[in-house]
């Protein structure tokens, strides 16, 4: 176009039009006339310049990121609050895992010796009716629970039920000095009665003062009639020491109970008792003995000693 009057005369007069549109828009703002075709510009052409803005801009990314900090940095916080949630409930879940374990291998025990059980908790642990070693557990008569039935759990013997309440049970551990319970050793079938020592081994007492008993011989309960206190076949230990015979009627054994008194969680309540002797079936497997490596050590003849051979000859 070239530079004419009326050339000039027409851009003054778009340029005030211009000037006109943006008044009005101005004054008008959300009700402004021009709304409408400034959304469907906005509309038509908004993708395209996200497009080229994103392929081109990168700085306007950077302004949109340090923008956006205050939010991201708000996000980050909730984020961490969450995570420390789910580390609370992964404790939760280790100590649920745990007791899992607990009660499956006391279910192996249970199907091991035919044993009908009721699982429960220890809820409280101390002395109770002057028993020096006791537990509570939150079970009681209204889940069928009586006097002198046996407890155990994925280890083995724990104790005897002493006193039951409607929703919870006192029960005398093994390893207090007022327990006694009946004992056979595998494979041998020797008979005894084992009594408790506190935090020390259980004592036992043998009936057969010559009976041939090594370091790491195991016990069982012998059983009760009628089951009641003890059913048979529960695990009660690992022969630890043996004092010498000194020609008495009966032999001294201590053994180390399979059961860590001091961290009782899952327990049992023998319920209803085998209706056979499961005899050492429900004893765990012996640890394999870890074979001794052996050195051979193969001596090559010298250099000196061959020579010396050779002119002998």
């Amino acid at each position: 176009m070239r530079d004419t009057k009326e050339s000039r005369l027409l851009l003054v007069l778009l340029i005030a039009i211009a000037f006109a549109l943006i008044t009005v828009d101005i004054r008008g703002g959300r009700n402004s006339p021009v709304d409408g075709a400034r959304q469907a510009a906005a509309a038509a052409f908004g993708p395209i310049e996200n497009g080229l803005s994103s392929a081109v801009d990168p700085v306007g990314e950077a302004v949109s990121a340090v923008r956006d900090s205050g939010t991201r940095h708000d996000r980050l916080a909730a984020l961490e609050k969450e995570n420390a949630a789910l580390k609370a409930k992964l404790g939760s879940d280790d100590r649920n895992r745990s007791r899992l374990t607990q009660l499956d291998k006391m279910l192996k025990i249970a199907g091991e010796g035919q044993y009908g059980i009721k699982g429960a908790q220890v809820i409280a642990i101390g002395s109770a009716q002057g028993f020096s070693w006791t537990i509570t557990i939150d079970a009681g008569a209204a889940d069928g629970i009586q006097r002198d039935m046996t407890v155990l759990n994925g280890d083995g013997l724990v104790g005897r039920v002493t006193t039951v309440g409607p929703h919870t049970a006192t029960v005398l551990l093994a390893n207090d000095p007022d327990f006694t319970v009946g004992t056979r050793m595998e494979n041998s079938d020797e008979l005894g009665f084992a009594s408790g020592q506190g935090d020390r081994p259980l004592r036992v007492e043998l009936l057969n003062s010559k009976a041939e008993v090594k370091k790491g011989d195991r016990l069982v309960t012998f059983g009760s009639q009628a089951d009641k206190p003890f059913v048979p076949g529960v695990p009660v230990g690992v022969v630890s020491r043996i004092d010498p015979s000194g020609g008495g009627l009966t032999r001294t054994l201590y053994v180390t109970p399979y059961v860590g008194f001091s961290k009782l969680d899952v327990v049992g309540v023998v319920v209803q008792g085998p209706k056979r002797d499961p005899r050492d079936e429900v004893l765990p497997s012996k640890p394999k003995p870890t074979p001794t490596p052996t050195v051979t050590v193969t001596v090559s003849p010298s250099s000196g000693t061959s020579g010396t051979n050779e002119q002998q000859q």
